[in-house]
């Protein structure tokens, strides 16, 4: 019973919660490979380090010996996922689906075994349902335990529309986890709800239920918002190493250790050791160096980690940047405070529409990064170096 445990806290390393972990620990004892399903709805050409927070966790089950399903949501794609909406959510054409999930199966494979993966479409059994067939899953549940759905919930007490079709998108997912017989599905924390959908409609078809794991968010380089490309806060996996390596380096102290825990494959030993010798006073800015390097090796080569980080310590360490250079501190209220309204506080730019046409013209950076988002909005506690134009530059403190 020991080994078991020890399995289930090494699989659930950085989970927000496992349903029902007395269940998993039955599954795990009959000493079979597990079906392992996670759903990625092709939304966006590219994948980010958010969505990489499941499919590292697949990586950890397919190295652990469990067959691995990625669920390709063309169906449900062009359905379009309610989650966290407050609004109808525009569904994408058949096109445009078919085009990211391309891309998508081209950069799973820089994380996941391509021998030892099973990519799954849910079209392939969405399209034999049929009309009658969806007809009939939609008699599964009613709309009473749809509107215990927290989005669902705040949109009809405050009278904002719900379209019929949002309902059916949990309905889509959970009936994949009966067609793909799943036994552990993975997801965010505001999947939730889709997840345990999943285990109530394998019980009324008669299989036994999923565990759900559900993982956290990725915070955004924003520290605030989930990572997201419509927010211009994101990693993408494609990005060049230049690029990623600069981003990674403008997270705030507190936020490199939440990428850590949930990108990094570094046993957790060495990361309790990193917490020691920073409160022991090593610079956190070289374990960013080593997160850094790890994920760009991850996604390019570790020769282009190491070139990344010494073009960074070429620009910013060795005379590129100015030796001294204005040292600024700003109070943010509510957490935060927009890139265009920090530039103007700190001087770097006369007013905030001047930030904004620099920003456009790609003038703007922050530690080398080039700021593209005219909306960003900087995290407090971050101390960074902001650069506008080739000559001003100065390193700023959001307090």
């Amino acid at each position: 019973m020991d080994q078991i445990v020890d399995i289930i806290s090494e699989l659930g390393r950085g989970s927000e919660e496992i349903l029902v972990e007395s269940e998993f620990a039955e599954k795990l004892k009959k000493g079979r490979p597990l079906r392992i399903k996670a759903g990625f709805d092709p939304t966006a050409p590219d994948l980010h380090l958010g969505h990489t927070v499941l499919i590292n966790k697949m990586r950890q089950f397919q190295e652990a010996g469990h067959h691995i399903l990625f669920l390709i949501g063309d169906f449900t794609g062009m359905i379009g996922d309610p989650t966290g909406k407050s609004a109808t959510r525009p569904p994408l054409t058949a096109a445009q689906v078919q085009q990211n999930a391309q891309t998508y199966q081209e950069q799973i494979f820089k994380i996941l075994d391509p021998d030892k993966t099973e990519i799954v479409f849910n079209s392939s059994w969405m399209n034999q349902l049929g009309t009658a067939g969806l007809i009939q899953l939609a008699a599964k549940y009613t709309v009473a335990r749809m509107l215990e759905r927290d989005d669902f919930s705040k949109r009809y007490k405050s009278g904002q529309s719900i379209a019929i079709h949002e309902f059916l998108y949990p309905l889509v997912q959970g009936y994949d986890s009966v067609a793909l017989k799943s036994d552990v599905e993975l997801g965010g924390t505001d999947q939730k709800f889709n997840l345990l959908v999943g285990r109530e409609l394998q019980r009324q078809y008669g299989q036994e239920q999923q565990i759900v794991m559900t993982m956290p968010l990725l915070e955004g380089l924003d520290g605030i918002n989930k990572m997201s490309k419509s927010l211009g806060n994101y990693i993408g996996i494609t990005d060049a190493p230049n690029d990623m390596f600069g981003k990674i380096m403008s997270i705030s102290d507190e936020l490199m250790w939440r990428y850590f825990e949930l990108l990094s494959f570094r046993p957790l030993t060495e990361l309790r050791r990193f917490r020691q010798d920073v409160e022991q006073g090593a610079n956190p800015r070289d374990l960013k160096f080593l997160l850094a390097e790890e994920i760009i090796a991850r996604f390019h080569s570790p020769s282009a980690a190491t070139a990344a980080r010494e073009d960074f310590i070429a620009r910013f360490q060795k005379g590129t940047m100015p030796d001294e250079m204005p040292e600024i501190s700003l109070n943010a209220e509510s957490g935060g405070m927009a890139i265009a309204t920090l530039l103007k506080a700190a001087g770097l730019v006369g007013s905030t529409s001047d930030a904004l046409r620099m920003i456009q013209q790609g003038g703007v950076k922050i530690d080398g990064a080039k700021v593209e988002d005219r909306s960003l909005m900087i995290q407090k506690g971050i101390s960074a170096v902001f650069q506008v134009g080739k000559r001003k530059f100065a390193r700023v403190t959001l307090l």
